[in-house]
């Protein structure tokens, strides 16, 4: 049976690990903005899947995500030398971007939010058209 918190320590483990190599094994320019956000690997210890971030234009995304995959026999070698484990996880590099979709989230909030402020000010000047009970008898 697969053991859930032997996976979990391990996917721990590991995005210390990467979090290490990317500032101190890897010589390359374009991953000063990567940040390892999280790791899963799955339960029979075989595949991981990281997932980071890059802060800066699209350019900078772009080359720091063609420096994460030339880099990714680097870092499965660093992620080896770092586990206690008979066979090394492949690795699956995937850029996050939940912290963008975050941004635009609060943006539209922010807007919608405004919109409100706007709505109540105006509710709060507006008179009736007719009687205020137009149903009275």
């Amino acid at each position: 049976m697969a053991d859930h918190n032997r996976a979990a320590r391990l996917a721990q483990r590991i995005k210390v690990i990467l979090a290490e190599a990317l500032q101190k094994t890897i010589k390359d320019d374009r991953v000063d903005n990567v940040t390892i956000t999280e790791v899963r690997v799955t339960n029979d210890l075989q595949q991981a899947t990281v997932y980071y971030t890059v802060y800066g234009d699209d350019e900078t995304v772009a080359a720091a995500h063609t420096a994460m995959e030339e880099n990714r026999g680097l870092l499965r070698r660093e992620m080896g030398r770092g586990l206690n484990i008979r066979l090394v996880p492949t690795l699956e590099l995937i850029r996050d971007t939940v912290p963008e979709q975050a941004a635009q989230l609060e943006d539209a909030l922010r807007a919608a939010k405004a919109r409100d402020a706007e709505l109540a000010a105006q509710r709060e000047n507006a008179k009736y058209a007719g009687d205020e009970d137009p149903y009275k008898e």
